[in-house]
């Protein structure tokens, strides 16, 4: 980054993202109330523990090859690239889980790292910038990773197998997601370069391949027991404790902010940077190393939330719980172009694209059986979709980087790019491995432990209840036939 990362701007800097990465864990604190507050009493436990571990099984993939692949595919696969441009970081030195930089260091460029092939050029010119901010930089990453997995955790509650969802959490947490920030939430990605990809707060990058996951998902696994009755019309099962759903969401709200936050850089001269076209200033930047302020998203980020709620509100009649869900879709609808909106836009994109998705997923349920408990295809699938195709529109002819031969913002890119998020790298290997799972028998849990409580396996008293539901089973079964 070429000059002054003096002492006290990588300290900062380094402070900055692990505050952020801090913030961002409230959304898995938030996750945890929203989930057990949607689903019902026998399953809490389950709901809990499906969710929470795969934190750990998403970080630890994460560290082996998920920061790997960020820094090794920009330009598509080693087997496929898109484009001819060399990779700007070697990924065996700075992201592979063997090398110097992807451990604790207190000092520039070291006698084993000079072994390793690792010199000051590799450390953004300065030798201990990267081994300071490796770290940090990393784990805001990973943040989005789980958050992407988690995303998909809700929509499937109370019948999947918790091992099936893991792997799918692993998949997308630590596989696809980060194959498209590679490709879309990189200042070196192909889609940016060639598409003028445009996605600044990942409406696409994490919601859209998120919601299409989900989906896939859904689509294999099928609906909870009683969802649908006989004549196929959706019955609602409402969240069972509507206090924890709301602070749920409410705590969501806040990590949403600190992920803000994570997806800038604070403290960088875009003008020090090759082939940058910026004048000489000092400035936070987005991701695509664009200048913006924090200022902006906070202007943004409470006017596209305050219009998702409203109108939230509104169409679903005073419902608090697409309420709150429709204002977090309000963000993320916003989130592609929130670093370059006005904060009227802003609002009014958070108010539309809600309106939109609160009809579509109630038309998707009716008309494909989809059971989505807590909307996630809805408010992170199609609100990112929409997000990003909006984006487009509203931003065309912008330049989507600094860089003077990179593509401008259109709808034509941006619209494929959202294909991409959500088909390609969303829904499509998420679909494969869900197939497989069911093919083994590994997807989904058997009947009667669906009925019981997926809680009650392993207790005492799971025999008797499951003798329990299979003899009322029975009986209704006999006065049906007496009939």
């Amino acid at each position: 980054m070429g000059t002054p990362w003096d002492a006290t701007i990588v300290i900062f800097t380094e402070f900055y993202y692990w505050v952020t990465v801090v913030m961002m864990f409230l959304i898995h604190v938030g996750f945890c109330m929203y989930e057990v507050g949607v689903s019902r009493r026998r399953n809490h436990m389950h709901t809990l523990m499906k969710n929470t571990m795969a934190i750990p099984l998403v970080t630890i993939t994460f560290f082996f090859f998920g920061w790997w692949i960020y820094f090794a595919f920009p330009s598509g696969f080693y087997w496929f690239n898109f484009v001819s441009d060399p990779i700007p970081y070697d990924p065996n030195k700075v992201a592979a889980p063997f090398s110097p930089l992807m451990a604790t260091h207190l000092s520039g460029v070291s006698a084993i790292d000079t072994a390793n092939g690792i010199t000051a050029a590799d450390t953004l010119n300065s030798p201990a910038v990267w081994h300071r901010l490796n770290g940090v930089f990393w784990a805001a990453f990973l943040l989005f990773s789980i958050t992407t997995a988690s995303i998909i955790s809700g929509a499937v509650i109370e019948r999947i197998r918790s091992g099936a969802f893991w792997l799918i959490a692993v998949l997308v947490g630590s596989v696809t997601w980060i194959t498209d920030a590679a490709w879309g939430w990189s200042s070196t990605g192909w889609m940016v370069k060639y598409l003028g990809y445009h996605d600044a707060y990942a409406s696409g990058v994490v919601h859209a391949i998120a919601g299409g996951a989900a989906l896939a998902t859904l689509i294999v696994l099928g609906p909870r027991i009683g969802k649908f009755r006989a004549d196929g019309t959706p019955r609602d099962i409402p969240p069972h404790n509507p206090w924890l759903v709301t602070i749920g969401i409410f705590l969501i709200y806040t990590g949403f902010w600190g992920f803000y936050a994570a997806c800038n850089i604070p403290m960088i001269s875009p003008a020090t940077i090759a082939g940058q076209i910026t004048g000489e200033t000092w400035t936070a930047t987005n991701i695509y190393l664009a200048p913006t302020t924090l200022s902006a998203i906070t202007f943004n980020f409470l006017m596209s939330l305050s219009g998702g709620m409203m109108a939230g509100y509104i169409i679903s009649k005073g419902d608090a719980f697409w309420t709150y869900s429709l204002g977090l879709c309000g963000i993320i609808a916003a989130s592609a172009g929130n670093d370059l909106y006005h904060p009227i836009q802003a609002m009014l994109i958070g108010a539309i694209v809600p309106c939109i998705v609160y009809k579509l997923h109630f038309w998707v349920e009716r008309t494909f059986k989809i059971d989505d408990a807590v909307g996630a295809v809805a408010v992170h699938g199609y609100g990112g979709f929409m997000g990003v195709v909006v984006a487009g529109f509203v931003l065309w002819g912008t330049p989507s980087s600094p860089y003077a031969d990179f593509a401008t913002i259109s709808p034509l890119g941006n619209f494929l790019g959202a294909c991409i998020m959500f088909i390609v790298l969303g829904f499509i290997p998420t679909y494969i491995l869900a197939l497989i799972l069911k093919a083994f028998g590994l997807l989904r849990v058997p009947r009667e432990i669906e009925i019981a409580g997926l809680d009650i396996v392993g207790n005492e008293a799971y025999e008797a209840a499951v003798a329990e539901v299979k003899a009322a089973e029975r009986e209704a079964a006999g006065a049906l036939a007496a009939r």
